[in-house]
């Protein structure tokens, strides 16, 4: 499929991203907070996980604080509590948020494992920017230091930007007083050496629409993946699909009690359920356009049967066991660019060999490995 392709999929009459509608919100309370110096040498990181308004959204990242913070998630009944984000600035086009979109100024740093990370590289992958944003890869080994740069690996590679060891020292960079998880992505400001922020459903709104000067065609400047007439509905999708699946098969794996796995396994499953049934009607979650709902539940649909269903112990089925379900993760994988962006050697090291608790061997099992090029019927649902 090409680009242009694609474009028909998600075209949409109005072009403009999530910040618009919420720059008043955005700016508003910038002010408010006197935090933002944006005469200082180096820009202050504005923080507003507390704000409501961003608190229904996904905390981003799968990492920790060099010690296991996950662990200090657990509720006292047993629940994995996933933290918020700490950084929340945002990259604007027109530079009013003191971070203004340019080429080459950005850069992400990423674990190819985790799937909130892979949101990113999606949206860059689609959006033509892997030359304007610069990338760099941890280890999928997530040890007792943190996510850390090698270049012993495929794909990984060192730090070349701050010659960090650890990805904790680029957030102690950015605040020497940082004391809360140590995620991926991470957007980093090579201009003002500083993080920008490491929320990726914020990160992949600024790749969206932010950066389209820079896109690397004209047709992936047009594609818009929260597009104005929809973003009720992707809103609305996202609000369920997040606690359901992309959350919930962490609230399986993580779960410290009984109790709190039987809740968040039936939630897991009535969600794939859910989605199961609206795919039988459309080819996309809204329908006959790829969204950003679509790439927010394909990093943990591509994830599932290899890692999540043994490893997490979501056992019931697996995504092949789904008709619909499976077609559509194949149908999303196989979107110019996407397929680049999977790495199942990464996805499967890092969670069988990183969390102890659950897989104290670290043994490697030898997975399913579905195949995602397969052939799939879903265009059939387009008309």
């Amino acid at each position: 499929m090409s680009s242009r392709s694609l474009l028909g999929l998600i075209r949409t009459s109005e072009a403009f991203g999530w910040f618009s509608n919420h720059s008043r919100l955005f700016h508003g309370h910038m002010r408010r907070s006197a935090i933002t110096l944006l005469s200082a040498p180096k820009l202050l990181v504005f923080r507003k996980a507390h704000l409501s308004n961003f608190a229904k959204m996904s905390s981003g990242g799968s990492g920790n604080n060099g010690t296991g913070s996950w662990k200090s998630s657990i509720s006292e009944k047993g629940a994995f509590v996933r933290k918020q984000s700490a950084f929340r600035n945002a990259v604007t086009a027109d530079g009013s948020s003191g971070f203004k979109a340019e080429a080459k100024r950005y850069h992400l740093y990423v674990s190819l494992a985790c799937p909130w990370a892979h949101r990113a590289l999606i949206l860059r992958a689609l959006k033509g920017l892997d030359d304007v944003i610069s990338c760099t890869v941890v280890d999928w080994m997530l040890g007792e230091g943190g996510w850390k740069f090698t270049d012993q690996k495929p794909k990984c590679t060192l730090d070349s930007l701050n010659g960090a060891s650890y990805l904790k020292e680029i957030y102690m960079k950015a605040d020497p007083e940082y004391k809360s998880n140590i995620t991926v992505p991470v957007l980093w400001d090579k201009q003002l050496k500083t993080i920008v922020n490491n929320e990726s459903s914020e990160i992949i709104r600024m790749l969206n629409t932010e950066f389209n000067a820079f896109c690397k065609t004209s047709e992936q400047r047009e594609l818009n993946f929260y597009p104005a007439d929809l973003q009720a509905v992707i809103d609305g999708i996202n609000e369920w699909v997040y606690p359901q699946i992309n959350n919930g098969v962490y609230r399986c794996g993580f779960a410290r009690s009984q109790e709190a796995y039987d809740s968040a396994v039936a939630e897991v499953f009535q969600g794939l359920d859910r989605v199961e049934e609206i795919l039988s009607k459309q080819r996309y979650l809204t329908g006959s356009r790829v969204t950003e709902a679509d790439i927010r539940l394909f990093t943990t649909l591509v994830r599932f049967d290899n890692v999540y269903h043994t490893h997490f112990k979501c056992n019931r089925r697996q995504i092949l066991n789904y008709p619909n379900l499976w077609g559509y993760t194949r149908d999303v994988y196989q979107l110019p660019g996407v397929s680049a962006t999977v790495d199942m050697e990464h996805i499967i090291k890092h969670y069988y060999g990183s969390h102890k608790t659950i897989n104290p061997f670290g043994i490697i099992p030898v997975c399913p490995h579905p195949d995602f090029t397969a052939p799939h019927d879903r265009a059939r649902l387009s008309a």
